[in-house]
C-alpha cells in the first residue's frame, strides 16, 4: 500500500464516521523532534505514540502522550498492572497496525481487524481541545477536535483507557 493509499484509508474512515478534520502536509518526519519544526502553526496538543508489547509478545499496546513527556515503561507497566513492556518490532507494527516506523498513530487502529491493540491515552493531550496525529503516513499531520477523536476511538472497537501518566523518569 502506498503512502497516499494509507492516508486515503484514514480520510475515508473519518468521512464515513462524519468526523471533521484538517490536514497539513510537510516533509517526512520520523520523530517528534523533526515534527516540531512543522507543528508551530497547528492548534491543539501534539502527541507521541509508542507501540509496545509485553515480554511474551502476546499483548500489544499503543501509548499516546504529550510530545515532550518522558515515559518510564517500568513505572507504566507496574502502575497499570501490565507485564514488562518493550518496544514492538517493525514487523509487529505492520501486522497489528499496518504501519511503518515513524508513522505510528491511533489511526492505525483502523487496520487492527481483531481489536488486539489496547490503547492508553494520557488525558493531558485532550486538554487543548484539538489533537494532532499522522494519518498513518509521516508526511502529513491530521488535526481534529478532541470530541471527534473520542468518537473515532469508540468506533474502532479497541479497548481504550484515558489515564494520567506522571512525569516519571
Amino acid at each position: 500500500m502506498t503512502d497516499e493509499e494509507r492516508a486515503q484509508k484514514v480520510f475515508d474512515a473519518l468521512d464515513s464516521m462524519d468526523l471533521k478534520y484538517e490536514v497539513f502536509s510537510h516533509p517526512p518526519v520520523a520523530t517528534v523532534e523533526e515534527a516540531k519544526d512543522h507543528w508551530d502553526h497547528i492548534r491543539g496538543s501534539k502527541a507521541k505514540n509508542l507501540f509496545v508489547r509485553d515480554q511474551k509478545g502476546k499483548k500489544h499496546y499503543l501509548i499516546v502522550l504529550e510530545q515532550d513527556k518522558p515515559l518510564n515503561m517500568k513505572w507504566f507497566s507496574e502502575h497499570f498492572g501490565l507485564d514488562k513492556l518493550s518496544f514492538a518490532s517493525p514487523e509487529r507494527m505492520e501486522k497489528y497496525l499496518g504501519l511503518q516506523p515513524g508513522s505510528v498513530s491511533p489511526f492505525g487502529l483502523i487496520n487492527d481487524a481483531n481489536k488486539e491493540v489496547v490503547v492508553y491515552i494520557d488525558e493531558e493531550i485532550m486538554n487543548e481541545g484539538y489533537v494532532n496525529f499522522h494519518p498513518n503516513v509521516n508526511t502529513m499531520t491530521l488535526n481534529m477536535a478532541c470530541e471527534d477523536f473520542k468518537n473515532f476511538l469508540k468506533a474502532t472497537g479497541n479497548k481504550v483507557h484515558f489515564v494520567t501518566i506522571h512525569m516519571s523518569v
